[in-house]
């Protein structure tokens, strides 16, 4: 390890002690309005060479006694003083609004969208937004009397339920000499789902329904529902396009369609132990991808998760149930 990375190492540290102690002094909140207390204001780099060029500026005039120096050097420094109110002003009384955020499927972005509430009578402008540490601001300008919105994303990094970071605003308006900021920790939680197994297999076999019999078991298939030709009036979502497909692939053109009256007698239930995988969380991948399948094909299905069971339904209202479940599995 060089200098500068040892001196670096305790400096980040410092600054993430530092940054715990402040965050978790900061009230959270979906909803956040920006008053005196909880706005800060300090200069930047660019503001500390214009505090050194009107020393200097100060320094010659006296010397020299340059009424002109005089001039200028009181005409920017008033300047500057009145830059200091503008700043502070264009983020005091603004108010942020987080909506709540969507579910999202693990390894994709959770997209957050802030709205922003202007309630006098003189636009907002040079407002940004960021994740705290990510450096990557959002800009806009807030109008009159009017409201303005700001999308940003991050991506998490397990499934659950989980909190959304810790969200920082700013302004350099106008001059870019002073940084005014303030720090917002939203209480919104979100729900990250599994990621889905890209390659799934098929959906496992269907189980006979109580009182069907054994026999109902042979005729179960992995389609989980028997196929008969292609009526007029059948609903695309009924036809077998795997099976129209290879019909295609052979010369012919015969369309099938899914019997509902055999999908009657077998149920599709999907289990940790229907994955034939060892590993927790690869089991979850496929149990989500299996889910998103039966959904699309409008099957009717159950899930199983040790002690938890989700009965036999379908439709958007099962989907969001069950990958709820397998999410906080």
């Amino acid at each position: 390890m060089n200098a500068a990375a040892a001196v670096a190492t305790p400096r980040r540290w410092l600054a993430a002690r530092w940054q715990h102690w402040w965050m978790a002094r900061v009230p959270p909140g979906d909803s956040l309005l920006l008053t005196q207390r909880n706005v800060y204001i300090l200069p930047t780099r660019s503001g500390w060479m214009l505090a050194l060029t009107l020393l200097v500026l100060l320094v010659a005039s006296i010397n020299f006694q340059l009424n002109l120096g005089y001039l200028l050097t009181f005409l920017l420094a008033g300047c500057a003083a009145v830059s200091t109110w503008t700043s502070h002003a264009t983020l005091r009384g603004l108010q942020l609004h987080l909506l709540p955020p969507q579910p999202q499927f693990l390894g994709a972005h959770v997209l957050l969208q802030v709205q922003l509430q202007n309630g006098r009578r003189s636009p907002r402008r040079g407002i940004a937004l960021a994740l705290r540490g990510s450096g990557q601001w959002a800009w806009t300008d807030v109008p009159a009397e009017g409201g303005s919105s700001l999308d940003i994303g991050f991506e998490p990094g397990r499934r659950g339920l989980q909190g959304v970071p810790p969200l920082g605003v700013q302004t350099l308006y106008p001059l870019g000499i002073f940084r005014v900021w303030a720090w917002w920790r939203p209480a919104a939680r979100v729900l990250i789902y599994p990621r889905p197994e890209p390659a799934s297999p098929p959906l496992p076999p269907g189980e006979p329904r109580a009182g069907t019999g054994a026999a109902a078991a042979s005729q179960a298939s992995s389609e989980h529902e028997g196929v008969r030709a292609y009526r007029r009036g059948d609903p695309q979502r009924l036809i077998v396009w795997k099976k129209a497909a290879q019909g295609l692939a052979s010369g012919t053109d015969t369309l099938v369609s899914r019997d509902t009256q055999s999908a009657q007698r077998s149920e599709l239930w999907l289990s940790l132990g229907s994955t034939g995988l060892a590993d927790a969380e690869a089991s979850l991948s496929r149990l989500t991808a299996w889910v998103l399948q039966a959904d699309r094909l409008g099957l009717s299905y159950g899930l199983r998760l040790g002690t938890q069971t989700i009965p036999q339904g379908s439709g958007a209202a099962q989907r969001a149930q069950c990958l709820r479940a397998l999410a906080l599995h």
